[in-house]
């Protein structure tokens, strides 16, 4: 069964995901948008990273349907592995493997702002599979399936590439994920032709880019959840990703920070090179 229906997501097949994903927000996120008490809202590492009911119902909600659509399947999600780090490590197991973040953007959500979004990608070995980003309150769907491309509302999603002599936007990290090291390698993109800026929802920085909206990130963490999906989507639009070392990014962790995700490859060398002081 598992084998299954691996093959069919392979083959496109990713309708019962997104409904599964479809339903979470409708039931769990969307009632809670702009209606949310003071005691609903947690701070977990500080200001910037929040937690709410809603996060939770969402991820609770998410780990029991697909964990029902793919048996034998488990789930990373970003509060799970919150309440227990040793969650994570199942992506270096054998298992296919749902990486979940249920609303990403919280700190938008809280504040009632529209960009924030649901991730989920589908994993396994450390390679990833499919994904699927969905804005609620945007009314955007955004699914990518490995070798076969990525679509936004259906329709086929291309990065391209920036016209010769545009200047380049690219979503950064915020100062308080980064340390003193990144922080310097990030101020290589303060210059003439670039203009970076601090990043919203990373799974809707990674949306801009796909369609080609974003010339680039640079990103200064790596948790799975807030870049799995992303990558894939940014991956199968044409775009490229690499980090400091000059290396794919791996999900399993271990990579060398920042990293970048661009519309084509020749975005990314630049902004790699930046990055790098050069």
């Amino acid at each position: 069964m598992s084998e299954q229906f691996l093959d069919l997501v392979l083959a496109g097949r990713t309708t019962d995901v997104e409904e599964a994903v479809r339903k979470a927000a409708a039931t769990e996120s969307m009632p809670r948008f702009r209606q949310l008490a003071a005691d609903d809202i947690v701070e977990k590492n500080g200001p910037h990273d929040l937690v709410t009911v809603a996060d939770r119902a969402a991820e609770a909600h998410l780990t029991a349907s697909l964990t029902a659509l793919l048996p034998g399947s488990v789930v990373v999600g970003e509060e799970a592995v919150h309440a227990d780090p040793a969650v994570y490590d199942a992506l270096r197991g054998d298992a296919p493997v749902w990486i979940v973040d249920p609303v990403d953007g919280t700190r938008q959500f809280v504040h009632g702002d529209p960009g924030f979004c649901t991730l989920v990608a589908l994993a396994r070995h450390g390679e990833l599979l499919a994904s699927w980003t969905y804005a609620p309150a945007l009314d955007e769907f955004a699914v990518a399936v490995r070798g076969r491309g990525a679509t936004l509302n259906g329709q086929p999603l291309h990065a391209g590439s920036p016209a010769p002599g545009e200047v380049l936007e690219v979503a950064t990290s915020h100062p308080d994920y980064t340390t003193p090291d990144q922080k310097r390698a990030l101020l290589g993109l303060v210059t003439e032709g670039v203009a970076p800026r601090p990043c919203g929802s990373a799974g809707l920085e990674y949306l801009a880019v796909a369609r080609g909206a974003l010339s680039a990130t640079a990103f200064s963490w790596e948790y799975a959840w807030d870049h799995a999906a992303g990558l894939l989507l940014v991956t199968e639009a044409g775009g490229a990703h690499i980090t400091l070392a000059g290396e794919p990014f791996r999900i399993t962790g271990g990579n060398a920070l920042p990293f970048t995700a661009a519309r084509d490859a020749a975005t990314a060398d630049r902004i790699l090179t930046l990055l790098r002081g050069q």
